[in-house]
Order: C-alpha cells, then structure tokens, then sequence
C-alpha cells in the first residue's frame, strides 16, 4: 500500500473519531494526516513524512486548535430561558421579602421564583433586571408601587 494511501486513511479514521467522540481534537490530525499526503506526494521518506506529521499534529494543536475553538466554544451558544425575560414586565403573584428571599412572579404567563433588593406586594408589577440561576431578579416599577 503507498504512502499516500495510508495518510488517507489514517485522516479518514482521524475524522471518524471526531464525528463520534467531539474532542476538538482529532479534527487537527486529520488535517495535519492530510498535509502529510502532499509530503508523500512529493515523494520524501517514511521517517521525514511521520516527522512532518508529529510535527503539524502538534503545531495544529498548540497554535491553532486554542484559536478556533476560543471562536468556536467561546460563543455564548443559545441563551438560557431567563436570560430571555431581562426587560420584561411581569406580576407579583407572591410577595416578594428580601430578608427571606422568597417571592414569585408571572412573566410572560409562566411562574418564576424571583428576589428584589426591596419588598415587593403581591399584585405589583415589575421589571426583570437578570436572573441567579432560575431565580429572576426584579424590581418595582413606577406602575407598580
């Protein structure tokens, strides 16, 4: 089997691996496996192409793969459900006790746990100014106190 063959496959079964375990690895061995091939085209030795390999292998790896994947992975990806309320009025539908922590709030027809920095009465509209996990942090607004 040629040279050039071997590099294929061994890019083919790079590829693979990334398709069924995501490592963000594999994916820069496959390439660096198919710049191998070009050095194998260019018909220089066993040794200087597996070489060539280790060596953009780790060059891929070391400087490249941090870049591409702080772009990559680095994104905020889909934002949480809360992250989707900031801004939103909704009601108080248990009153709010900061000293307790204890509060609910409908925004958008859905109950959510909620904490302000002020007492807020049941029945009162607020804004959604963040969220603490799946606990909406709110305020009074003018309408509502």
């Amino acid at each position: 089997m040629s040279s050039l063959a071997v590099w294929l496959i061994v890019a083919l079964a790079a590829g693979i691996v990334e398709v069924l375990i995501p490592a963000f690895v594999f994916l820069f061995v496959a390439l660096a496996a198919l710049l191998t091939v070009g050095a194998a085209w260019l018909g220089l030795s066993a040794t200087v192409q597996v070489v060539f390999f280790a060596a953009v292998s780790l060059l891929l790896l070391l400087v490249v793969r941090p870049v591409v994947a702080s772009k990559r992975l680095g994104a905020r990806g889909v934002p949480s459900r809360t992250e989707a309320l900031t801004g939103k009025l909704g009601h108080v539908t248990e009153a709010i006790d900061p000293v307790r922590g204890t509060g609910r709030v409908n925004v958008g027809g859905e109950d959510w746990a909620a904490r302000s920095a002020a007492a807020v009465p049941a029945g009162a509209e607020v804004r959604v100014d963040g969220a603490d996990g799946i606990v909406l942090l709110v305020c009074a607004t003018a309408a509502g106190k």
